[in-house]
């Protein structure tokens, strides 16, 4: 009865999340948490040793369960479509169809406002991409080709088919792939087909930086000393850079996202940085024109939001401030800035309009610059596109940006002047990435589980919390694209909440089955200097001089990850009691670890570290323990439901989200994601402890001979062969992994033994690409 019981309440529990499966081909059906086939097998797989009636009840009650979840969203779905008709009947949508000539998070952001708008949507899709989630929630789906985007998201002419074959009036590019391409443009105007972006002139003179920086000069924008034109060579690189004055940015004329971008601080750096910087660029835009400016250092990177329509009106929208940055990639950004004064803002702004207007501008739009310690501001580039920071601009001005790119497109006015844009409280955002945080390389993988936070979750008010992704449970994350996850983003009436509701909406993400950098975000909100508001975009560098290692716990947040840890570990045990021979288990409880006066004895262990811990159930609360650790007392309750990967804690009266990631190796312990971080967590009885002393410790594997790639990716370049002499630090290979260029350089001198891959090579995870002599081989040679 008991787990007759315990299987209906499992069903019970299916929780309704946004995320669409399809069902009968015509309606869309939200699924449960963590998908409604898992909960249901693993329901399933409770039966066992149940009475066929019982069996026949659990399975009752989940039909009763499911089939009131189906009436309850098509009632839903009949509520909302009627809602948009009589919309849409009010108020006849620029257009009837859009085209969306992207993938991913950003094409499910642009359908979304479709949606509202009541404009059917197209996606376009690689065969990879084929039950992605934007091609799910889409209208309508197109295959242009296979993966590698070069064949699908880059083929105008496949895209152009597919807009005739749809009917579609209007091409949305977001960002990246066509978003910032002239061509595409021309040919969609000469096709009558709008494009939700600027004209082909802007786009042109803005996605050069050579040109935009002399057209931004004329207009009485801020500029940054360098070089005004384009370098031949890496020779012309270093001798360019010695007349202006290291520090120098070398970067793609048409580049953007931080591909193709190189600091230098010495000449052998230009070199270097100059070759590598022209590939990728070659790689990512088709263009490998190079640029070669003054490094402004320790400068903020604050943009200012645009948006200008077709009858000469131009206003922005105040600043983002994105300083955080890893590989001239944003990491962390926030709207408004802390540094900015209304002065300078408003300064910022003028300039940004006066470039709009300049250059002919109709649409959103970015001007980024630097700006440094006194508040000189520098044009930096425009981004003729939809930004990927954009929703913290809408947060904190209430603007649908992609809203009004679409009614500018159609030729209606903007619904804004620049007198009704103010700042109305504070937004952060974080972008998850699968990547591995502790060297920033890309992870690829299917995501097993992946649980995005809510407003309750991250107990923040209804709308604080906004998840913008283009994934879910199940997706693969390639070597294709790019590795973002998706963007989180939260909001407050001031940053203090906003910030708060961010590290527990991060506690709160469950992603299992790639690595992501949500320890290092995590991090980053809590450290002083960032809570203080003082960064620059070395930031990364210099809190994290030696890479980031994971959360380095403080000794209280030791503390209330062991309350947790003996809390879980305890609920886990009596869980047990409850569905086993309750006299056995019992017997075992009381030798094993408990105490004369009912109490619990615990070593629990969070890596190599030990705390002595003594635990008893609290009499006054419910699900609470009384918890002394190493002599300290700490009071915990919480909540941590079968099967949860998320335990809901208050330690000391401070809300608290240990998520548990997975059991260790060794069946005896959890790996425990506490503010972020993975801990690898014991709990073991005195004696236990005792013993495990005595165990002999694993040796590590010697790889110190070995060139490993360090990510999947493809295989650029070999500098070596097999006899070759190399010195410490020297390249001996570059790989590319998502249009990124990875040079990998020796970690010892020694002589080359072996190259086992070629140039071209697909290569996975810590594939060898070379080995050199053993070190006692190569010093007697």
């Amino acid at each position: 009865n008991q787990k007759a019981l315990s299987c209906n309440n499992l069903h019970n529990r299916l929780q309704i999340r946004k995320d669409a499966f399809h069902y009968n081909n015509t309606a869309w059906i939200p699924p449960p948490n963590r998908t409604m086939w898992r909960v249901a097998s693993r329901a399933q797989r409770g039966l066992g040793g149940l009475t066929a009636r019982h069996q026949q009840d659990v399975s009752a009650a989940f039909a009763v369960q499911f089939s009131r979840q189906l009436s309850l969203s098509a009632a839903a779905r009949s509520d909302a479509a009627t809602a948009t008709a009589e919309s849409a009947a009010a108020t006849p949508p620029p257009f009837k169809k859009i085209l969306v000539a992207n993938r991913g998070e950003i094409a499910c952001r642009v359908i979304r406002t479709c949606k509202r708008m009541g404009i059917k949507s197209v996606a376009v899709h690689s065969t990879v991409d084929a039950h992605s989630r934007f091609v799910r929630e889409a209208d309508e789906a197109v295959c242009i080709g296979t993966a590698a985007s070069a064949d699908s998201y880059l083929r105008i002419d496949r895209i152009l088919d597919a807009i005739k074959q749809t009917g579609a009036e209007a091409v949305h590019p977001g960002y990246g792939f066509l978003s910032e391409n002239m061509h595409f443009a021309d040919q969609l105007e000469e096709m009558g087909v709008a494009f939700i972006g600027p004209k082909k002139f802007a786009i042109e003179a803005m996605g050069d930086k050579i040109h935009s920086k002399l057209l931004a000069k004329k207009a009485g924008v801020n500029v940054i000393p360098g070089f005004d034109g384009v370098i031949e060579d890496a020779e012309q690189a270093v001798k360019v850079s010695q007349e202006i004055g290291y520090p120098v940015m070398i970067k793609a004329s048409a580049g953007g996202g931080g591909k193709g971008m190189r600091m230098a601080y010495s000449d052998q750096e230009v070199r270097e940085g100059y070759a590598l910087s022209q590939e990728e660029a070659r790689s990512s835009f088709g263009d490998d024109r190079m640029l070669v400016e003054k490094f402004v250092e320790k400068p903020r990177h604050i943009e200012i939001q645009v948006l200008a329509d077709t009858h000469g009106n131009a206003i922005y929208l105040n600043e983002r401030e994105c300083s955080v940055q890893r590989r001239n990639q944003k990491v962390v950004e926030e709207a408004p800035s802390t540094f900015l004064d209304a002065e300078t803002r408003a300064a910022m702004g003028a300039q940004a309009v006066a470039l709009c207007k300049a250059v002919d501008y109709c649409s959103a739009g970015t001007v980024e610059m630097l700006v440094d310690k006194n508040r000189n501001f520098y044009f930096l580039e425009m981004n003729t596109r939809l930004q990927v920071e954009h929703p913290v601009t809408e947060y904190i001005t209430g603007v649908d940006l992609v809203e009004q790119m679409v009614k500018v497109a159609a030729g209606q006015p903007l619904d804004y002047a620049q007198k009704d844009i103010g700042i109305k409280g504070w937004a952060v955002e974080s972008r998850v990435y699968a990547e591995d945080p502790l060297k920033y390389l890309p992870s690829i993988g299917r995501l097993s589980t992946y649980v995005e936070p809510t407003d309750t979750s991250a107990g923040a008010a209804a709308g604080e919390v906004r998840v913008d992704s283009g994934i879910v449970e199940g997706s693969e994350i390639s070597m294709y694209y790019d590795p973002m996850i998706s963007k989180l983003v939260t909001y407050g009436p001031d940053r203090n909440t906003a910030l708060r509701n961010m590290g527990m909406a991060l506690d709160s993400y469950v992603i299992k089955g790639v690595t992501h950098n949500i320890p290092l975000l995590r991090d980053i909100i809590t450290r002083p200097r960032f809570v203080a508001g003082d960064i620059d975009t070395d930031f990364l560098p210099q809190e994290y001089p030696d890479g980031f290692h994971g959360r380095q716990l403080s000794p209280g947040e030791a503390r209330q990850l062991v309350g947790v840890a003996t809390f879980m570990h305890l609920s886990a045990q009596f869980r047990r009691r409850e569905f086993t021979n309750q006299r056995k288990v019992s017997e075992v409880l009381g030798s094993a670890f408990e105490a004369d006066d009912g109490s619990f004895d615990f070593v629990v262990s969070v890596g190599e570290e030990d705390f002595r811990v003594n635990a008893a159930s609290s009499s006054t609360t419910a699900n609470a323990l009384a918890i002394t650790v190493d002599g300290e007392p700490v009071r915990v309750s919480a909540w941590w439901p079968v099967h949860g990967d998320v335990c809901n804690a208050v330690v000391d009266g401070e809300p608290v989200l240990v998520q548990h990631d997975h059991k260790l190796p060794d069946g005896r312990g959890m790996a425990l994601r506490h503010l972020g971080s993975l801990f690898s967590v014991h709990v073991r009885t005195p004696r236990e402890r005792a013993l495990f002393a005595l165990m002999p410790e694993k040796v590590p594997v010697d790889t110190s001979s070995l060139i490993m790639s360090p990510m999947p990716g493809v295989l650029k370049s070999v500098a070596v062969r097999e006899g070759d002499m190399v010195s410490e630090g020297a390249e001996v290979a570059v790989v590319e992994a998502m249009k990124m260029q990875n040079s990998l350089r020796a970690q010892r001198s020694g002589k080359v033994k072996k190259v086992h891959v070629v140039a071209g090579a697909t290569l996975a995870n810590e594939d060898i690409i070379l080995e050199f002599e053993d070190e006692t081989v190569a010093a007697e040679e």
